[in-house]
């Protein structure tokens, strides 16, 4: 089946956007500033395109509750405006006009994670040009505290970022994979919403990765890797071993 959106699309999140029990598909398309919400209807089919307005050239989408009402928000990584989009919704499909936060040089993507125990999601986003993340601590209202900011790595150059508790501290860390350095970046958080200087995990020689997916491979309850390989046409899986 196929649904028609905008051109150039990017990256899809599927939630459920109007509290009807039914998943739902959000989509970043980037030629056309803006995302797409499909809302499903439960039998596979979906109502028509509802599109909402971001800054220019968004790239990659994640949904989650950011202010903390039970409602999912979205929030996109606008490329070429160098900042994140943050649209809260309103439980019905619908969401705010978008509220806008500046990052770094060619943001590439974003996720959402608990960096200090506060049960409030906050905002982590990869830098690509800049060889940074960028993180921000959400307060209950929704509103973002000023960006801290972590190196890569030297010549790195972050694509995507996920976050999990990667040394079983029950805190939440993150990994981005740097392109051009052919690594993994491992920030280990401290719990306060501060991180460690990055780990850098050698992927192999010209490996160019795009992706990367956390999960328990191995049924040990530990955190692994999955990383999406564009330049070898592979799929690296790195089992957590502490």
């Amino acid at each position: 089946m196929t649904f028609s959106t905008a051109s150039l699309l990017f990256s899809v999140a599927v939630d459920d956007f109007n509290n009807d029990a039914r998943l739902d598909i959000v989509v970043a398309t980037y030629d056309a500033n803006s995302v797409v919400a499909l809302l499903g209807y439960g039998n596979g089919s979906f109502a028509g395109e509802s599109m909402f307005s971001t800054d220019i050239s968004p790239i990659l989408v994640a949904v989650d509750d950011l202010n903390d009402d039970t409602l999912l928000n979205i929030a996109v990584a606008n490329s070429d405006s160098d900042d994140v989009s943050a649209l809260f919704g309103y439980g019905n499909g619908s969401v705010a006009d978008q509220i806008k936060f500046s990052v770094g040089s060619q943001p590439q993507s974003v996720a959402a994670g608990d960096f200090n125990n506060d049960t409030q999601l906050d905002v982590v986003v990869a830098n690509y040009d800049s060889g940074s993340i960028s993180i921000f601590i959400v307060y209950g209202n929704g509103s973002f505290a000023s960006q801290l900011v972590y190196s890569t790595g030297p010549d790195c150059y972050p694509y995507f970022v996920a976050v999990g508790d990667f040394n079983n501290d029950a805190i939440v860390d993150i990994v981005v994979v740097n392109q051009n350095s052919n690594d993994l970046g491992i920030f280990l958080g401290y719990g306060n919403g501060i991180f460690a200087t990055v780990i850098l995990v050698p992927l192999g020689y010209e490996v160019c990765s795009f992706s990367v997916l956390v999960g328990d491979y191995n049924n040990d309850r530990k955190l692994d890797l999955a990383v999406a390989n564009g330049g070898t046409d592979s799929l690296s899986i790195l089992l957590q071993t502490c």
